[in-house]
């Protein structure tokens, strides 16, 4: 829905609210008018029950209202002395309408002083568990949101098995665009493996679907700072229409909300305005080769020829940092290794077991189908590819039918316009048009294992509305390759994503203050005692 019919949803529900509490709010002592004022009519409810008054902003925010409504209507009906299991059942099922039973039919009256405290040990725990899903719903929806790194597109930088905490306020975070969803799990519910959230993926039905009608238009809250260039950042796939992101042959496409589409961890090489072109597998930017963190170690793939043994992969890992698979591909034991970074094969060359060592890199010219924008026209790959413009928002380029491959699937699906093309004209929102202003933002996000990343070379430009956040923190390391089994990067352990040079564990010193605090609050606590 638009914020308009939202707005209106909302007026309808205050009315709603109004006739079936406005008596209730006359046996609390109010007015019957305080019933149907937006907004006023939440500070004054919260008064009756009993709730401080910072429970209306709860009220507002996607994910967390839906356990504060049934929260407010089950302290309704207890407010008015309807406590028991069967009046919290009904309160709940019906969706809050027993108020309505409460205002027109039974004869109750307020409990102005009522205990907060529940009155069985099961009311306590439900009470405890809810309010702490609502304070972590919040935390990781608006401030910090856990990841873990499952690929190997941003090795040496971030390694897999890493675990990161993600800001989502460095560039904003991103208001729910899914109203009704399961709190703090992304698409599938755990265990379960089930949707998470209320939405009609199918192609034909996600327009029209009353499900669909419930997403909020996208809103964000202003960041302290914008997506610069090289920065790792967390998003949404642009082009996810997967049920599952690592089975790529679904039976049908799953059109997702954009704030339920798969989450990603790049490196934005291109930033809006910029001419982005990769050469020989590097990237330039504006005419001059991108130069990357001195944390950020690109890698490619090589054919390796061995003289006798076979690689020991514990090996290899260990003593040259080759962390990414490599198979035998041919008779003649002949390797292909599917990442090795520069400091790991100027090592690697002189292994005693090494014969040659080839580049694996594809010609200028050679076009790769699988790859952005899908046209035979762009003979572009994995090695070579562009130049191309990344849209900058309010900026006005000249479009044609050369480069409307590049920007078509901009023009429509991330920004909501109808195109067509007739013979040699192509008409926006049925207008005949040559030029195209942007309404936001795109980025260029790759991984730097050049030949082992499914990244923008794929799918095209990033949205800003599909940004997530900004990755800033390591809090556990999991290395799975050693031995068969997992171990913890120990040198791993609390470091920062950012900065220059080797990155600095804070582990011990925070262990440090955590018992240094746990001590001192013991301490104080027995000197309060015997004070």
């Amino acid at each position: 829905m638009t914020l308009m019919q939202w707005f209106i949803c909302f007026l309808i529900i205050q009315v709603i609210h109004g006739l079936g509490t406005w008596k209730l709010y006359i046996k609390a002592g109010r007015q019957a008018w305080e019933a149907f004022v937006p907004v006023y009519n939440g500070i004054v409810l919260m008064k009756i029950i009993n709730r401080p008054w910072w429970w209306i902003f709860l009220l507002f925010l996607p994910i967390v209202n839906l356990i504060m409504f049934i929260v407010v209507w089950v302290e309704t009906a207890r407010s008015f002395g309807k406590n028991q299991p069967t009046d919290t059942f009904l309160a709940v099922v019906t969706l809050g309408f027993y108020n309505y039973y409460l205002n027109y039919v039974a004869d109750v009256n307020h409990i102005e002083d009522r205990s907060l405290h529940p009155r069985t040990g099961l009311g306590d725990w439900v009470s405890s568990i809810l309010f702490a899903i609502v304070a972590a719903t919040i935390v990781h929806t608006y401030f910090i949101q856990p990841f873990t790194i499952p690929t190997s597109s941003l090795e040496k930088s971030l390694l897999v098995g890493d675990f990161l905490f993600v800001s989502k306020f460095h560039y904003g975070a991103r208001i729910p665009m899914t109203t009704v969803a399961a709190p703090m799990v992304h698409d599938t519910i755990p265990v379960l493996k089930k949707k998470s959230y209320l939405f009609n993926d199918n192609y034909d039905k996600r327009k029209t679907s009353w499900q669909n009608k419930l997403q909020l238009p996208y809103l964000r809250i202003p960041g302290f700072e914008k997506i610069e260039r090289n920065d790792i950042v967390v998003f949404n796939q642009p082009a996810d229409t997967l049920l599952d992101m690592n089975n790529f042959h679904p039976d049908r496409n799953y059109y997702k909300p954009i704030d339920k589409k798969t989450n990603l961890v790049k490196r934005c090489v291109g930033v809006p305005g910029d001419s982005l072109e990769i050469r020989n597998g590097y990237v330039y930017i504006n005419g001059k080769q991108n130069v990357l963190p001195d944390r950020a170690h690109l890698q490619f793939s090589y054919y390796v020829q061995p003289k006798t043994n076979q690689f020991n992969p514990k090996f290899l890992a260990n003593r040259y940092d080759i962390t990414d698979r490599f198979q035998i591909i041919n008779n003649q034991n002949t390797y292909h290794f599917s990442a090795i970074s520069d400091e790991a094969l100027a090592k690697f060359k002189n292994h005693p077991n090494v014969a040659s060592i080839i580049p694996i890199k594809q010609e200028k010219g050679v076009r790769d189908p699988s790859l952005f924008p899908h046209d035979p026209n762009y003979k572009w790959n994995v090695d070579f590819f562009g130049p191309l413009y990344i849209p900058e928002e309010g900026k006005t380029i000249n479009i044609n039918l050369e480069v409307l491959p590049l920007y078509k699937r901009v023009i429509t699906e991330y920004e909501g316009n109808t195109l067509n093309v007739k013979g040699n004209q192509i008409y926006i929102n049925g207008a005949k048009a040559d030029t195209y202003t942007f309404k936001q933002d795109y980025y260029w996000m790759m991984g730097d294992n050049r030949h082992n990343s499914l990244d923008a070379r794929a799918w095209g430009f990033v949205p800003f509305n599909h940004v997530v956040g900004k990755p800033v923190f390591i809090w556990m390391s999991w290395d799975s390759f050693a031995d068969g089994f997992k171990k913890i990067r120990w040198d791993r352990l609390f470091t920062t994503v950012g900065g220059s040079g080797k990155p600095t564990s804070y582990f011990i010193p925070f262990v440090v203050l955590l018992f240094g605090w746990i001590g001192y609050s013991k301490w104080r606590a027995r000197k309060k005692l015997n004070s």
